[in-house]
């Protein structure tokens, strides 16, 4: 049986204040920044650009100042989004502060994310497939020493959990 999607009452905003997204995975070149990209077309597409603001980081340093990975690019344009303006980064104890909803790829992201967060906060973490409504998964697999299939998955699962959260936050 599968949970209840996240409570996002509080973060429906009254105001013409943007709701702040952010996504996170490891590096920030492949599973975030592709997460971001098809949240920020849906949300534009749904003429609600203003009202959802979204952004990533990765919880690893590694990639700091990179572009998202040529398969990840290729993929996401072929699907009319462009992630190709992206530049990886780390994700940092203010973006607790900046962000309203924090969306981790899988566990360990989840793990760090929450060591990182001041406890107060850490109620604005979720993992991005907590939001699916068609795919029944816990994780969105790290694409990186896989295949094309690896990168269709991890669209499959961000424009699965980027409608129901439009959705949650009724801004559409």
């Amino acid at each position: 049986m599968r949970a209840a999607l996240p409570d996002l009452s509080e973060l429906v905003r009254l105001t013409t204040e943007p709701v702040c997204v952010l996504m996170v995975c490891m590096g920030n070149i492949c599973r975030s920044p592709t997460a971001e990209g098809v949240l920020r077309k849906m949300a534009l597409d749904a003429g609600l650009a203003q009202r959802c603001k979204v952004d990533s980081a990765g919880t690893h340093g590694h990639h700091i100042g990179q572009p998202p990975d040529a398969r990840a690019r290729r993929h996401a344009s072929a699907r009319g989004y462009d992630i190709s303006a992206h530049r990886a980064r780390a994700l940092t104890t203010r973006d607790f502060e900046h962000f309203d909803l924090v969306l981790v790829m899988d566990g360990a992201n989840e793990v760090a994310a929450r060591a990182l967060c001041p406890a107060p906060r850490r109620s604005r973490i979720h993992r991005l497939t907590d939001f699916c409504t068609i795919h029944t998964c816990r994780e969105v697999p790290d694409p990186y020493y896989g295949g094309d299939a690896g990168f269709e998955r991890v669209l499959d699962l961000a424009e699965d959990a980027s409608r129901s959260v439009l959705s949650r936050l009724r801004l559409t």
